[in-house]
């Protein structure tokens, strides 16, 4: 039997570390707050983040990272984007010689522009056939409930993607495997600041329809593309389920903090009253200028991403912000491609 860690008790962590359960792996969550650690032990739940889902019976937490990692073969990170470093640098040295890192995170690190995976190998030194990306179209509250999702796993080692695809196919979670692992990063990063601009137009009371849904969803995905083509991801990754299914899932979904976080800002709250009233991290707030500057330092256009920073920093209005869209000089579609 696969031993798995899952570095988060949060709900994205806890539904992963269900699915490898399901899956028939041997699987420890680590949990910051006893009372979690506590919940899921002995009443197979974790209310905190994923009231009325039972979790199996072999599903176990610890608040101890080192007992968590105790011979574990395949390590799951899911913890904010912006505390990796930290945390990582203490868990480190518990982290088994041949174990593979996965990483569920969906963000860019702001004050070094790398992605997570580029963070795991600068903080661990585990080379690039060790660390791998899951990434798609994964509302933690859908996977959880078992309603049918997939994924897309990617790891340069495709062994290695194959047996972290094994550990966590289900009947109702089906993982493919790929070798992109900047793309589908991408990919997960972008779509989070796509999602907030949904939320921003639909608070705003815009009338937003599915036209303008469409158009924000395609035209987030165009500028998601050429940043990728610019740093050497395969542009058919955008097309797949780290790509467009990423992005039409969290741009559609209630479920979908980005897009919730979006919907405060829209109808008036400060960034700081939007994060308490969206409880969970909304990742694309804090990368959305990492993703900027990265577009930047590549020479990309991407004006949904800059228009979303600048709401953000407050340097502009929610309403100037899709203003300031809908005016943009015409352009051919496929520009900069």
């Amino acid at each position: 039997m696969v031993r798995v860690a899952v570095l988060s008790a949060g709900s994205w962590g806890t539904a992963m570390a269900k699915v490898f359960a399901d899956a028939g792996s041997d699987v420890t969550v680590h949990a910051r707050r006893p009372e979690v650690a506590d919940a899921i032990n002995h009443q197979c739940e974790n209310p905190a983040y994923l009231p009325g889902v039972t979790l199996p019976d072999r599903l176990r937490a610890t608040t101890s990272a080192p007992e968590a990692l105790e011979g574990a073969a395949h390590v799951v990170l899911s913890i904010p984007a912006q505390t990796l470093r930290t945390n990582l640098a203490a868990w480190t040295p518990h982290i088994g010689a041949d174990a593979v890192v996965v990483s569920l995170m969906k963000g860019v690190e702001t004050h070094s522009g790398l992605r997570m995976t580029q963070v795991i190998h600068d903080v661990t030194g585990i080379g690039p056939e060790r660390v791998a990306i899951l990434s798609g179209p994964n509302l933690a509250r859908e996977v959880a409930a078992q309603q049918p999702a997939a994924a897309v796993i990617a790891c340069p080692d495709e062994s290695a993607a194959a047996a972290l695809q094994q550990a966590c196919h289900t009947h109702y979670f089906r993982p493919y495997t790929g070798t992109d692992v900047v793309g589908c990063e991408l990919g997960g990063a972008v779509k989070n600041v796509i999602a907030l601009a949904v939320g921003l137009a639909t608070g705003l009371g815009l009338g937003l329809g599915d036209n303008a849904r469409a158009l924000l969803i395609t035209r987030g995905l165009a500028e998601t593309a050429r940043l990728g083509a610019a740093m050497g991801a395969d542009p058919l990754t955008f097309a797949g389920l780290a790509g467009a299914g990423d992005l039409i899932a969290t741009c559609s979904s209630p479920l979908s903090r980005n897009r919730t976080f979006g919907e405060h800002l829209g109808r008036g709250l400060t960034v700081d009253e939007a994060t308490v009233a969206t409880k969970q991290t909304a990742e694309g707030v804090m990368s959305c200028r990492a993703v900027l500057d990265l577009a930047a330092a590549h020479r990309v256009e991407m004006p949904i991403t800059e228009v979303v920073s600048a709401v953000i920093a407050g340097a502009v209005s929610v309403p100037d912000a899709a203003a300031a869209l809908m005016s943009r000089t015409p352009k051919s579609e496929r520009y900069d491609v």
